[in-house]
């Protein structure tokens, strides 16, 4: 007897699927941010994980993208938020504890969501021989507001998401705690701590 459909097509469906070929995303990890216009304290806390991080992907040759806050004065979030990260400014640059390297990816953004009106989607799908990552390490400020447009922007575009729990942070404990929630609710994204994130980066 030939079965057309159940528990094969699964099968099949299982096997085709393609292991993980990570990228790591940094978001606004930025002099205002960690010291200027928009300082939170929080943000220092999550700098060792974030470097950790980038140091294993390096040496897995893991692509890393800097999604960072590129203002310009007409946009509209500059009037929630006041200025910061004003194109061209030593604000807008990422702070030195997490310098980019010169093969590192820089995507300058100018909403909460790194994928909007960037070249984000086109360059990581450049990335392994032009196959594509296809899972995303999301990291930086903040769980509530950038990260979380960022993991939506994956989200609808296929992605598997990994938040690094302590590799991400917000303004409050209670900010930070609602924004995770809702990404792995909403948006289906693994919340691990650093450490058990860096185990599996395997490429």
């Amino acid at each position: 007897m030939t079965i057309i459909n159940g528990s094969d097509d699964i099968t099949n469906q299982l096997q085709k699927e393609e292991p993980p070929r990570y990228a790591v995303l940094v978001n606004d990890m930025l002099n205002d941010f960690i010291h200027g216009s928009l300082r939170s304290e929080r943000a220092s806390f999550i700098i060792p994980q974030i470097r950790l991080l980038l140091n294993i992907a390096k040496k897995n040759k893991i692509p890393v993208f800097y999604c960072n806050d590129e203002h310009l004065a007409n946009d509209p979030e500059l009037k929630l938020w006041g200025y910061h990260a004003m194109k061209g400014t030593d604000g807008a640059k990422v702070i030195k504890e997490l310098e980019p390297y010169s093969d590192d990816h820089i995507i300058p953004k100018r909403t909460y969501g790194s994928f909007d009106g960037t070249d984000l989607e086109a360059l990581l799908k450049s990335t392994y021989n032009e196959k594509g990552a296809n899972t995303l390490v999301i990291t930086g400020i903040h769980t509530h507001i950038c990260v979380k447009h960022t993991a939506y922007g994956a989200f609808i575009r296929g992605y598997q998401i990994i938040i690094p729990k302590d590799g991400v942070n917000a303004f409050t404990e209670e900010d930070h705690r609602r924004g995770l929630q809702y990404i792995r609710n909403n948006y289906g994204a693994s919340i691990k701590k650093t450490l058990d994130v860096i185990r599996n980066l395997k490429v």
